[in-house]
């Protein structure tokens, strides 16, 4: 596959920096190996390489989702891959879905979303502060996700607009903050997923959690190490992607109005607030 003008690509310099780039007939970017003219990428297959006025060559790849994520620009802490990923797979979301993210942040885990429900499905993710949508809204353009995703101004407490959605996903300080418009929004057998980085946290959104009618609660952590590998000397990176958050997961059961057994009989059913 050739590259075109307006893909993007990394580039990779011959001491692995990495760049995310679109490529631009006549666009120049000075590096600190030389300055690489975009333009030359054009019409070469991904796996090709390019040069600096310095003679330095440069590597063309084709941009993961992984790639997509970590180079976002970013006006707040990102959720890293191995967080998104595990969302996803945990949530089952799947092409076509209808899926709630509450606190946009810099827009690297709606990415992910949007190539999760992709071609069909769509992301409403809500933020409370314009400066936040508007970064994120470039950076999913730049993915390439920008038909997927609608983005909306507005706090957790003031509920969402939407209904019978299948995944409600909350990244806020206070995730207790956007559990009752997530019960209200999600339908019967919904699933929700809040990240959340201290421990005071998780124990309050899950007691919020069992009040809103939510089973099958789990909370995780997912830690990743990199492995340096050498011939008679491969060990751990002295680095490692640790403690990033704290993943809580739980499924809506259907409210006494809209139960069609016998609530005496159910083991499940939601507290009641009488």
């Amino acid at each position: 596959m050739n590259i075109n003008s307006g893909d993007q690509v990394l580039i990779i310099s011959p001491d692995d920096k990495t760049f995310l780039l679109t490529v631009t007939e006549g666009k120049k970017m000075g590096t600190h190996l030389g300055e690489i003219s975009l333009g030359d990428a054009i019409g070469k297959p991904y796996g090709d390489r390019i040069y600096s006025n310095l003679e330095h060559p440069f590597l063309l790849l084709e941009p993961t989702l992984e790639d997509k994520m970590m180079k976002v620009k970013r006006h707040t802490q990102i959720i890293y891959p191995k967080d998104a990923a595990f969302i996803i797979l945990k949530t089952g979301i799947q092409s076509g879905m209808r899926v709630i993210e509450c606190g946009t942040g810099s827009g690297s885990l709606t990415i992910a979303l949007a190539n999760a429900v992709a071609p069909n499905g769509t992301v409403f993710t809500y933020d409370s502060r314009e400066k936040h949508l508007e970064n994120a809204r470039m950076n999913i353009e730049n993915a390439g996700y920008s038909n997927n995703v609608e983005s909306k101004l507005r706090v957790a407490q003031n509920g969402f607009d939407e209904e019978g959605v299948d995944v409600v996903i909350l990244d806020l300080p206070s995730p207790w903050d956007g559990i009752p418009a997530a019960a209200k929004a999600l339908r019967g057998g919904g699933r929700i997923a809040s990240l959340s980085p201290t421990y005071n946290q998780v124990e309050k959104c899950v007691e919020n959690l069992e009040e809103h009618g939510f089973v099958y609660i789990e909370t995780m952590e997912l830690l990743l190490r990199h492995i340096r590998v050498s011939a008679g000397k491969t060990r751990p990176v002295d680095r490692m992607v640790s403690h990033t958050g704290f993943l809580t997961f739980g499924r809506k059961i259907l409210s006494k109005k809209e139960e069609t057994i016998d609530e005496s009989s159910d083991p499940f059913r939601a507290p009641s607030n009488s």
